[in-house]
């Protein structure tokens, strides 16, 4: 099932997409819905982000390659993580499918995107084994982790480097029906291809980062958890769209525009 939070007429609602339709629904994912006799043509309403979340978790290095390129970068020795390290984000950077990346006035020529990969939360969860993990997740959608690095370098809580306004597009929508397996992740900048990995190849999975965070905390319906990237990305610029694909999800686009006086 694949679920979308729209916006048409001047309403919002939740619905599920089949073929190119919304089938409209009186409620949500998470607490319970009928579907309704409204109908939409996915071309014709605005999509908006999939959720805002109770809590917006994040992986922390999660792939060896971008590890590795990460430390070269520095000129450090690679730290390969031996345990999930488990991060947080702003809600308040979250922006839909098609809604523009804005860079800051000050900001540096180091602005990058992230694709990732994101966990959507369905079930309170608490105390869960790696085998049942899994159990607790509604779906995934995808998001672009933008990040200025040269705040990220120089800001000790990163709050300007990773939690900027519109530095965090999610979407499309939640896919319910997902094998892990069998996603690659493709990130493409104006249309050519810059980054393409197997997007489950990461060091600690999606089950392993819930049994972990479950240890100790609770999670709750509507919680995320992005799971890291790998590869590099190329500065970008005002001007520039990067589309990010995981395949059997949907594709993430977002242009990248200057900010205003």
């Amino acid at each position: 099932m694949r679920w979308i939070k729209f916006s048409a007429a001047g309403r919002t609602a939740y619905g599920v997409v089949e073929g190119e339709r919304i089938i409209e629904v009186a409620g949500d994912p998470f607490n319970g819905y009928e579907r309704t006799t409204q109908s939409h043509a996915v071309r014709d309403v605005k999509i908006e982000v999939p959720l805002i979340p109770r809590t917006f978790y994040c992986a922390g290095l999660n792939y060896t390659a971008h590890v590795k390129e990460h430390a070269a970068k520095v000129g450090g020795k690679a730290n390969i993580p031996e345990k999930p390290d488990i991060g947080y984000r702003a809600v308040n950077a979250l922006i839909a499918h098609e809604e523009p990346v804005i860079i800051p006035r000050d900001a540096t020529e180091k602005v990058q995107y992230e694709g990732e990969l994101v966990a959507v939360i369905g079930t309170k969860a608490k105390h869960l084994s790696e085998r049942d993990a899994l159990s607790c997740v509604l779906g995934y959608t995808i998001g672009n982790d933008v990040s200025e690095r040269t705040w990220q370098s120089t800001d000790r809580t990163l709050w300007r480097g990773k939690n900027t306004d519109t530095f965090k597009p999610m979407g499309p929508w939640i896919e319910t029906a997902v094998d892990l397996d069998k996603l690659e992740t493709i990130v493409r900048v104006n249309g050519t291809v810059t980054t393409r990995f197997p997007t489950n190849d990461m060091l600690f999975g999606v089950a392993t980062y819930i049994a972990a965070m479950t240890r100790y905390l609770t999670l709750y319906p509507g919680d995320v958890i992005w799971m890291g990237t790998d590869g590099t990305s190329p500065n970008l610029k005002a001007g520039d769209t990067v589309e990010v694909e995981i395949t059997g999800i949907g594709t993430l686009r977002n242009p990248f525009v200057a900010e205003s006086d």
